[in-house]
């Protein structure tokens, strides 16, 4: 088996868990009146939105738009007053995969690397798979693209989608399939609900975990006609806080997004209707940051990327009809971190992983059980961590990245600072961040780990540009990493080199991903990788216009994209351990070589 080490955080990381963290209920330890309730295991379907914020919803107050599919689940279920995500895309993830901060799992970045979660980390998945539940996702995964960082690895028997942070193209893009690359059917986001839907169809049988990261409205800002036509001329009736700041154009992109995600959510209730499978799942609908954009968000402060209000309340919708009260509202604070054991806990499923959680079970509130007082927080703290800002919110402060304090039930726009008036309090929200900073985040994001290349219990290992680090002349096609790919490549000298660590030594079939003009075709790419040396001629000519702005509603600020060839560069012995992975061109008939995509190896 690979050893492979992870990046370690400081052995003293437990803080002062009176403040950071709170006694979670184990689910191999059901309260009684959670187990009278279960008569049999429960599906789980998990849907996770890219870059909606709070107020994205008509059931939250937003008359620019209209989800009431969305809201059905609220009506039908618990709605969360206070929940709260990360600032950004791959920490959230992580902490509902977890159900532990972010910083504790080595996350620290939204691409190159620095999206994974350290290999000793339990995830829901792999909670549920152990309980005999089929597990599988489709969507933007963003926690690690090569085994055992890819969701196969992670607990999801089965994956669709993508495993960057963002991709570049949404209508019939390059997507893959267990590993394999495959083709994408239609607009990104009604293909992975059909996805999904195929998948329950598949295993109404049996107890389903399904997660469904959806990766939209993150940019680009692409959307059928079908929900753009409602939305390009539409008057906006309610604004961002600050108006002058708002994009009016990338708004109506924003919205006409969400309400295909409200559609297509309608189609996954639906099918649970037809299969008559309603009674027996639960459906939860979240969010993973605040808004990308400045758009009307209840006039809270913030946005994507801030610890304030506005760029970590998401809304939590859980409808389970029979066992959840219709119309329930949860007001206790909670997090992204609750999810792992609140479920588990709902479903009669024993946690697995040994290392504490930051999470909390709140399964009690949920099902309307009389509450444990002395195991129900009342003065919980739920940190926000993001570029080395933190902040922290409890059942009604908020006490912000810069020391100021703010009475959220009074001045939910954190425009008043209170702190000179509570001293005392304040001191203790510093050496809560004090504590976190020395505790959890000194170090998390130093990152030994190489890219794994060919894991023992996987055949297949994309080692994208994404990754790699560029020499000499070649420049990548943006600067976010993400869906980008490399071009420019001018000289014999120039490289592009990852360190990566093979799993098992073996004979692998290398495929090139790559666009070439007819002017350059005699080009010879070299590939090296400790001792092993491969090379191919670039025989035939695949050029291909970068594209994707044609569907784009507003101008993007990512990556376009290409039509990429794959070619066979042929089988290449790899041995187990650490080494450099070296891309060159030995050989440059005319002006330039190729811009480079992907590698992909397959092991014999």
């Amino acid at each position: 088996m690979i050893s492979l080490k992870c990046c370690s955080l400081n052995p003293c990381l437990l803080l002062t868990l009176s403040l950071l963290t709170f006694e979670s209920t184990s689910a191999e330890e059901p309260f009684a009146s959670t187990a009278k309730q279960i008569s049999k295991r429960p599906n789980v379907i998990v849907i996770l939105t890219d870059d909606q914020g709070w107020g994205d919803l008509s059931v939250n107050g937003n008359t620019n738009l209209s989800t009431p599919n969305i809201d059905q689940l609220a009506r039908e279920g618990a709605s969360f007053d206070r929940f709260f995500v990360c600032p950004v895309c791959s920490p959230t993830r992580a902490e509902f995969l977890t159900g532990r901060y972010h910083a504790r799992s080595g996350v620290y970045s939204t691409s190159a690397g620095g999206e994974r979660m350290n290999l000793d980390e339990v995830t829901i998945a792999d909670t549920f798979k152990a309980a005999g539940y089929q597990t599988a996702a489709f969507g933007k995964w963003h926690n690690g693209m090569q085994y055992p960082f890819h969701p196969n690895g992670r607990g999801f028997d089965e994956f669709y989608g993508f495993c960057s942070g963002h991709w570049g193209n949404y209508f019939d893009p390059m997507l893959e399939h267990n590993g394999r690359i495959v083709k994408g059917n239609g607009f990104v986001i009604d293909d992975l609900t059909d996805r999904m839907i195929d998948f329950v169809e598949s295993n109404k049988e049996q107890p389903f975990f399904a997660y469904l990261p959806y990766n939209t409205p993150h940019s680009p800002m692409q959307v059928p006609d079908r929900w753009w036509d409602k939305f390009k001329d539409k008057e906006l009736g309610m604004r961002n806080r600050n108006p002058k700041k708002e994009n009016v154009g990338h708004t109506r992109a924003a919205l006409a997004m969400c309400e295909n995600i409200d559609w297509n959510v309608g189609r996954i209730l639906k099918k649970l209707d037809e299969l008559g499978l309603t009674d027996d799942t639960i459906v939860v609908y979240f969010c993973d940051n605040g808004p990308n954009g400045a758009r009307w968000n209840g006039g809270m402060k913030g946005r994507k990327g801030s610890t304030d209000e506005g760029g970590v309340r998401s809304p939590l919708f859980v409808r389970w009809p029979g066992k959840i009260s219709k119309s329930q509202r949860v007001n206790q604070i909670s997090s992204a971190t609750d999810l792992l054991p609140t479920l588990a806990t709902l479903c009669g499923v024993p946690l697995v992983g040994k290392k504490k959680l930051d999470g909390i079970n709140l399964s009690r509130l949920l099902l309307n059980a009389k509450p444990d007082a002395s195991k129900t927080p009342t003065d919980r703290m739920i940190i926000s961590h993001w570029r080395n800002r933190v902040s922290v919110r409890t059942q009604r402060l908020r006490f912000d990245n810069q020391g100021a304090l703010f009475d959220m039930d009074t001045d939910p726009g954190q425009s008043k600072n209170i702190a000179d008036q509570n001293v005392a309090k304040v001191k203790k929200f510093q050496s809560v961040v004090d504590d976190f900073r020395e505790n959890v985040l000194k170090g998390y994001d130093v990152d030994r780990r190489a890219f794994v290349l060919g894991h023992p219990d996987y055949s297949i290992t994309q080692i994208p540009a994404r990754d790699g680090k560029a020499f000499g002349n070649i420049t990548r096609s943006n600067r976010f990493p993400n869906c980008s790919f490399y071009t420019n490549w001018k000289s014999v000298n120039d490289k592009i080199t990852w360190d990566v660590e093979v799993g098992q030594s073996g004979r692998y079939r290398v495929e090139l991903y790559y666009t070439c003009r007819a002017k350059n075709v005699g080009t010879v790419i070299e590939l090296t990788c400790g001792k092993s040396k491969l090379r191919r001629k670039i025989s035939n000519a695949h050029d291909s216009e970068q594209f994707g702005h044609e569907q784009d509603r507003v101008k993007r600020s990512e990556s376009y994209v290409k039509e990429f060839k794959a070619m066979d560069m042929g089988m290449l012995y790899l041995e187990e351990g650490k080494s450099e992975l070296k891309l060159q061109a030995v050989e440059i008939p005319g002006d330039e070589a190729i811009d480079f995509r992907l590698l992909m190896f397959e092991r014999e």
